[in-house]
């Protein structure tokens, strides 16, 4: 009997994700999102921060506005096109575009204090929004994700 070894490769990833702008009242819940798809396949988040908000060339699945989310990852190479086929499959996101960031060293992805600006954020949006539903606003703020 011969057994095989099969060397499973990990390279890192940066991964641009786009939410339609509805995405700002909860920003954790699409953070935790993005995170799901990239760990469940046995990727890890490196650095995962909020790139840019802004108008769309195009309407894309009817959104004129969109958010992107910015992540650095590490994970097997077999398991990006799982990750991806996850992204497309996901009714939340607008698009996904996954390539090596093999030329970044880890410091360069590391970026902490561009993940804590993003919790604070969300944390400052979900406060708005909330102190809006309690002075009368029509739509309630979004239930946080447990998680």
């Amino acid at each position: 009997m011969s057994t095989t070894t099969v060397r499973t490769t990990v390279r890192q990833y940066e991964g641009m994700f786009l939410f339609p702008q509805s995405v700002t009242a909860d920003l954790t819940g699409a953070t935790d999102h993005v995170r799901e798809c990239i760990t469940r396949h046995g990727g890890e988040i490196v650095s995962l921060v909020k790139w840019d908000e802004r108008r769309l060339a195009f309407d894309i699945k009817g959104n004129k506005r969109g958010v992107y989310l910015l992540a650095y990852f590490t994970a097997p190479t077999t398991a990006v096109g799982a990750i991806e086929r996850d992204c497309i499959l996901s009714e939340r996101l607008l698009r996904t575009l996954i390539v090596k960031a093999d030329h970044l060293s880890k410091e360069q992805m590391l970026d902490a204090e561009g993940q804590a600006r993003l919790v604070m954020e969300s944390k400052l949006r979900r406060q708005a929004a909330e102190a809006a539903y309690a002075e009368g606003a029509e739509t309630p703020p979004p239930s946080p994700v447990e998680g």
